[in-house]
């Protein structure tokens, strides 16, 4: 089922998880052991996040060393069809610009097709690790908006090849991202959420938000994002704090604040169990906030914290 069809006859504020493929040489049963303690709850789908290889150097048996490129977590696009499969529930494919052309992104679409995948949240991606900007792969896209674009083309029959006439035509519901406290690249908020608003214009059907810790500035967001005419649901994206490093290096990695009250009492805290549990009431008393304030779901960003994860959606649904 679409994500637009599950807003569309919700009742009440959903539920949703998003979990990263294991580390290359580990087997599904991780993901299974990771959704396992989540799924009595019933989310309405869960995400799977994809991921761009990284450069690494291998040495050699004469001493020098060679660049190979490593992708560290495959499997993105086989796991979605492992949850579906196994526990009867629609999964949500990350699609990337980095570390992909328009030709192997076009084949992972058609595969997705094949197997009954028809969501998929478009994104940009981060730049190679140690690298300071972005640029895309020969012949790949450089921004979101294209990578967009090239979906709803495949969803109206239009393929790269343009000889192929006719073609069938895929029926994916896209999700992009948003950001409640502005992308990091963006000069202002103001042009941030003209972006926003392009790529909404351009097909996109729902957005997935940055996490955040501060509600005010996700209220905030929504109404500058309705006042632009962006009518599409809003899905705010949550995770836990759960520990002092955390304090730093979130706001580096994702550029997002964190309250200084929420700071404070993680400070104080003694040991990481400590921090677990600061992190775990403050991201109840969020969640419950924004379910009262109506948002269509709850986004849980799981992240190898999934006991964590459970104890708030057993206090907040």
């Amino acid at each position: 089922m679409k994500i637009t069809a599950h807003l569309a006859k919700a009742t009440d504020t959903l539920l949703s998880f998003e979990v990263l493929p294991p580390l290359k040489g580990k087997s599904i049963s991780s993901i299974y052991d990771h959704l396992d303690p989540l799924m009595e709850f019933k989310p309405s789908w869960v995400n799977v996040t994809y991921h761009r290889s990284e450069s690494m150097f291998k040495k050699k048996t004469d001493g020098t060393f060679e660049k190979v490129e490593v992708r560290k977590r495959p499997g993105t696009v086989g796991i979605c069809a492992a949850i579906m499969n196994h526990y009867k529930v629609d999964a949500v494919p990350h699609i990337i610009c980095g570390g992909f052309n328009m030709r192997e992104t076009e084949d992972a679409l058609i595969d997705l097709n094949f197997l009954g995948v028809h969501n998929v949240l478009a994104l940009r991606g981060d730049a190679p690790k140690n690298e300071a900007s972005f640029d895309a792969e020969p012949g790949g896209h450089n921004y979101a908006i294209d990578l967009l674009k090239q979906i709803t083309n495949l969803n109206a029959g239009i393929y790269l090849d343009e000889d192929i006439l006719n073609g069938g035509k895929t029926d994916f519901c896209i999700g992009v991202a948003g950001y409640p406290e502005k992308h990091f690249e963006a000069p202002n908020p103001e042009i941030d959420l003209r972006y926003l608003k392009e790529k909404v214009d351009a097909g996109a059907h729902y957005i997935m938000t940055q996490m955040f810790f501060d509600n005010q500035k996700f209220f905030a967001f929504v109404d500058a994002c309705r006042k632009a005419g962006i009518n599409v649901p809003i899905i705010p994206g949550l995770k836990p704090l759960t520990s002092k490093k955390q304090l730093s290096v979130l706001p580096r990695v994702f550029h997002v604040d964190i309250p200084s009250t929420l700071s404070n009492d993680i400070m104080k805290c003694k040991s990481d169990a400590e921090c677990e549990q600061v992190g775990t009431e403050w991201l109840i008393e969020q969640s419950k906030e924004l379910r009262k304030f109506g948002v269509p779901v709850l986004h849980y960003y799981t992240l190898g914290k999934p006991k964590v994860i459970r104890n708030v959606v057993e206090q907040v649904f």
